[in-house]
């Protein structure tokens, strides 16, 4: 079974074919109609003539929409048939299934149009915006603001951005963690603003513009410089203008190494305000954490770079380069490619917030109140070498639907699929103008103009009824050694570190174990192949070695050579001990889990041997042995771990 199968490719294709072509028993569900990865590589004829590759197929149409609205489905139903306007016209023919979407529901809103528009010129269209949206929340159907979403070909363009910070000015929380708005929050700002001043030849050299930065980078360099100075200067932050300020005097001519890099200094920052006040918080809404999570990711962009640059320390001799090359080459090359921010899996609709997304992320969503707006784009033609190459060297069979007409099929999915998201109220959202470049532009103007304002005397707000965003209800997998371990040794490292994402500065111990229990394992396994022959000491240190670089590359970290001989010589210990004593094993690395109704436990038993009925499970510590009396709470939880295995 394959679903979203119009946005399948070639390859994905003669898979699936040669996967099912014995018992031809393949099942494919999708909408030809929401195919928009062209520019991933997928056609819309493997949809379109999957019927042909298999003629006695059953086909079942699914016409009806349980989801939307009698007049939204009509509208949508609409857009699919108007293809002729003001100089331009197109035909599906073949490259569309025939089909016309019916409304399920029982019963509708009646008394006031659930299809609207909401426009106005570039001064007055954020104020009619939010002005909607203030009649929604007043008229007391409206319970939550993540209720509503606003649909984008991009959020990254200035329409949506600034739509986003006025309503954000004005009370209204946005969710758009794609809108490229990471480096100019005020917790990146402040950051790293408190870096530069940490670095003052850095810092001087800047201000004097001798630095290889765009003037782009530089003047946003020097805001952040300038913001957080001027934060310090008040008399509240004297400590904190202290601490700065001896940092700045240890790195202007330092003469040893620090034991410290930027991860390190950063966590250091955190212990006054205003990051001490951003990191108090409790978990609660997506927008009440924004400020600690973007925290949380500039550490996993700090540790990235030390990891590439093989950096757990600054050194005397390498300080000024190291900063250098960071700001210039490393931060640069994140601001030209932007950062999104937090995302949260659990709720793609965050309660307290409108969501502001692509109408790519919104496929397969559904929201009780839809903006669709970017109503000034026009068809246009995708990347042609990529789609050329593929059709020529990848697929090899004749294209397949017209190019002069592909920038129009490709249109009309996107905003169907745009257009459809919406269950309750679909709003046609545009900064009217005409002239060069106008908006709504000629291929909206039919369905455009034809629709009520959101404040004209048909719409009656009392007689709306906007669903509730449903639960995703995805479980949460929480593990013994990963997550209980920790919360019991120290709850708030846990909040920090697992629930928050803050990079640990030092993970020395943890690649450590993980290296000594992937090479045992490599010895296990070959034991169950039954190659006891091939447990050498030649093979356990080739074994070793890759798993080291394997586990370097993925964890962005790496062991000194003497830990790395010490992990090597509790693997050949313990391979010494159970030489000819491979025979109970029975299994390594067994994957177990146990399904609770709120969460699903998780777990990983590093051996199981048995001889005759009796089965034991192991796991192994590559820490050092407990003392029986001393360290009875570690013995106790190491039993309890195995008990719950059990």
């Amino acid at each position: 079974m394959i679903d979203e199968y119009q946005d399948t490719n070639y390859v994905q294709e003669q898979l699936v074919f040669l996967i099912g072509k014995n018992h031809r028993n393949i099942c494919v569900v999708g909408d030809d109609d929401q195919g928009l990865y062209r520019f991933r590589g997928a056609t819309i004829r493997n949809i379109l003539e999957f019927p042909l590759k298999f003629p006695d197929c059953q086909k079942v149409t699914l016409s009806e929409n349980y989801r939307s609205e009698k007049s939204i489905v009509e509208f949508y139903n609409d857009w699919m048939s108007i293809t002729s306007g003001r100089d331009f016209s197109f035909e599906w023919g073949t490259f569309r299934f025939d089909k016309k979407i019916i409304p399920a529901k029982d019963k509708f809103i009646e008394g006031t149009p659930t299809v609207l528009k909401a426009g106005g010129d570039s001064d007055n269209w954020s104020e009619q915006v939010l002005n909607f949206i203030k009649k929604l929340k007043s008229s007391g159907k409206l319970e939550d603001y993540n209720q509503i979403a606003f649909l984008f070909s991009s959020v990254k363009h200035n329409g949506a951005t600034s739509l986003s910070e006025y309503l954000e000015k004005n009370g209204v929380p946005v969710y758009s963690p794609r809108s490229n708005l990471f480096f100019e929050r005020d917790e990146i700002c402040f950051l790293i603003g408190a870096l530069i001043l940490c670095f003052p030849d850095y810092a001087n050299r800047l201000n004097k513009g001798q630095m290889w930065v765009s003037p782009e980078i530089r003047d946003y360099y020097i805001e952040c410089v300038k913001k957080f100075a001027e934060y310090l200067n008040q008399s509240a932050n004297v400590e904190l203008k202290k601490f700065i300020q001896k940092k700045a005097f240890a790195h202007v001519s330092p003469t040893s190494n620090f034991d410290y890099a930027f991860t390190g200094l950063i966590y250091s920052f955190f212990q006054y305000d205003p990051f001490k006040s951003w990191l108090d918080v409790e978990i609660s809404g997506v927008n009440d954490t924004r400020a600690v999570r973007n925290l949380s990711k500039f550490t996993e962009l700090t540790t990235r770079f030390e990891y590439l640059h093989r950096m757990a320390i600054f050194t005397a001799k390498q300080l000024n380069k190291t900063v250098e090359y960071f700001f210039n080459v490393f931060m640069r090359f994140l601001m030209d490619g932007g950062i999104s921010e937090y995302e949260d899996e659990e709720e793609y609709a965050p309660k307290g917030c409108v969501s502001f997304m692509t109408i790519h992320q919104s496929k397969g969503l559904e929201f009780p109140v839809v903006f669709v707006g970017s109503l000034y784009t026009t068809p246009r033609n995708q990347e042609t070498a990529i789609l050329e190459m593929l059709e020529n060297e990848v697929y090899h069979r004749k294209p397949f639907e017209p190019f002069n007409r592909m920038k129009y099929y490709d249109f009309w999915r996107l905003y169907y699929t745009a257009f459809s998201r919406a269950q309750n109220l679909l709003v046609l959202l545009a900064k009217e103008h005409t002239g060069r470049g106008p908006e709504p532009s000629k291929y909206f103007e039919e369905v455009y103009w034809k629709l009520p304002y959101y404040f004209d005397k048909s719409v009656d707000y009392s007689k709306y009824s906007f669903e509730k965003v449903k639960d995703i209800n995805i479980k949460q997998s929480y593990s013994f050694t990963s997550h209980i371990s920790v919360y019991e040794n120290c709850a708030l490292q846990y909040k920090y570190y697992k629930e928050l994402g803050f990079s640990p500065v030092r993970t020395g111990a943890t690649f450590f174990g993980t290296l000594v229990h992937q090479t045992i394992e490599d010895i296990h396994r070959a034991a169950l192949r039954g190659e006891e022959s091939a447990i050498t000491a030649e093979n356990i240190k080739n074994w070793f070695d890759s798993n080291y670089t394997n586990l370097s590359m993925k964890e962005h970290s790496y062991l000194a050579p003497a830990t790395q001989k010490a992990a090597l010589n509790q693997v050949m210990r313990y391979a010494d001990k159970q030489t000819g004593d491979w025979s109970k094993i029975i299994d390594a690395e067994v994957e177990v889990s146990q399904v609770e109704p709120n969460y699903i436990l998780s777990g990983k038993i590093d051996l199981v041997r048995g001889e005759g009925d009796t089965v034991e499970i192991i796991d192994f510590k590559s820490e050092k042995k407990p003392d029986m009396q001393t360290d009875r709470d570690s013995i106790e939880r190491y039993h309890r771990q195995l008990q719950i295995y059990a």
